[in-house]
């Protein structure tokens, strides 16, 4: 994957002084601003997040009902990111999620934050040749899916690429007892092991790989740190 890019300045954020620049002639903004940035990890926020509105709702499930709390959120989150250490799974490995909005996506996205995995998001429309390079390109560790989106019968097309994608060691399915098994690993690491893991993370770390459209030739990835997906957040709330 390609490095991460760096913003200049001294991180207190993006100016409001405005002009055009000499060789493109394209409008640039320059200086300080009066927001700084967040320098959390996604995990570090979330944990102020819980600790400040812990009995307030943070997730609601419309299709099923489900609600959550930030407190209840929290305790899932990290259930399931122990089960993915009790996977295997290391800091820098690519966790693949292919599925439509659901739960399951925000617990994993944010799971995989704690530990330092790399969430890789794959377009629901994927045909399987389209999959197979996807899985491949990005070094795929571990696949969360759904079991299937309008016609296309998700495990028939991870089953028709699994054998040539080597770094694919296993695949867990939504609503399925797959899903469970990946779950019920959780009690084979303790709070204190995952709390040991984030404390090695940078807020500069990669967490989120998004794959283009790939209108002229196959998708490219693009790599997100926290820095980004969190900051992002932050001023799009603002």
């Amino acid at each position: 994957m390609s490095e991460l890019p760096h913003g200049t300045g001294d991180g207190n954020g993006h100016g409001n002084e405005r002009g055009l620049s000499a060789e493109t002639g394209l409008s640039y903004a320059h200086g300080t601003g009066d927001t700084a940035l967040l320098g959390d990890t996604i995990g570090r926020n979330l944990d102020r997040a819980i600790a400040a509105h812990g009995d307030r709702e943070a997730l609601v499930d419309v299709v099923s009902g489900r609600r959550w709390t930030y407190t209840e959120l929290g305790a899932d989150i990290d259930e399931l990111a122990r089960a993915l250490m009790a996977s295997g799974v290391e800091k820098g490995d690519r966790v693949g999620i292919w599925a439509l909005n659901c739960p399951e996506w925000v617990l994993l996205q944010y799971a995989t934050a704690r530990i330092g995995a790399v969430m890789v998001t794959i377009n629901p429309a994927y045909r399987a040749h389209e999959l197979e390079f996807v899985l491949k390109q990005a070094g795929i560790r571990l696949l969360v899916a759904s079991l299937a989106h309008r016609t296309s019968d998700y495990r028939a097309l991870v089953g028709q690429v699994r054998a040539d994608c080597p770094s694919l060691r296993a695949v867990h399915y939504i609503g399925d007892p797959s899903w469970s098994e990946l779950t019920a690993a959780a009690p084979a690491v303790t709070s204190a092991q995952l709390a040991a893991r984030e404390a090695e993370l940078s807020c500069d770390d990669p967490i989120n790989i998004q794959y283009t459209s790939g209108t002229t030739g196959f998708p490219k990835g693009a790599t997100l740190s926290h820095h980004n997906i969190l900051n992002n957040g932050y001023f799009v709330g603002r």
